[in-house]
């Protein structure tokens, strides 16, 4: 045999002998239990019913999928779907809505406005711990994003205790 083959098979060899682990092809995550969104989204929904608000409140998982939706009974007919617009707006560009209410002022940012499914409306907050993205909350139909705002960060404060795990 040729050095020259001897080397390239010695080389082949070498790469086939290393491990290939199947967690290497597998992504670990964390994510909110369908109890504990409940309870968040309960625990906001109380929030806003102190203040004298009717909403409606979603939450959705790291990926923006719905886990939970509470409708007050004389919230209005859109808050369902504003409340989850809200959720998923906040997962997906890991900010909250009132953050992007202000960012998508400047014409630079405007077109993320125009993107489907955005809801750019104050109300919208990540549920985070340990680093790690869990899920979102978004409120609906209160006078105001800050007012929406303020009832989703209740529903997060109520839980804290339990998000790291």
């Amino acid at each position: 045999m040729k050095v020259q083959n001897l080397l390239a098979l010695s080389a082949v060899c070498a790469f086939v002998s290393f491990p290939v682990f199947a967690q290497d092809a597998t992504v670990t995550y964390k994510s909110l239990s369908p109890e504990l969104a409940q309870e968040a989204a309960k625990a906001a929904l109380a929030d806003c019913r102190t203040r004298g608000y009717q909403v409606a409140v979603a939450i959705v998982d790291r990926f923006g999928t719905p886990q939970v939706m509470l409708r007050d009974r004389f919230a209005g007919v859109h808050t369902p779907p504003t409340a989850t617009g809200k959720a998923w707006t906040a997962v997906s560009f890991r900010s909250s809505t009132n953050e992007l209410n202000t960012a998508t002022q400047t014409p630079a940012m405007q077109g993320l406005r125009n993107l489907p499914n955005v809801v750019v409306i104050g109300g919208g907050l990540m549920i985070e711990a340990g680093g790690s993205l869990l899920g979102g909350i978004g409120v609906s139909g209160a006078p105001g994003g800050d007012a929406d705002e303020a009832c989703a960060k209740a529903g997060i404060a109520a839980i804290k205790d339990k998000l790291d795990f």
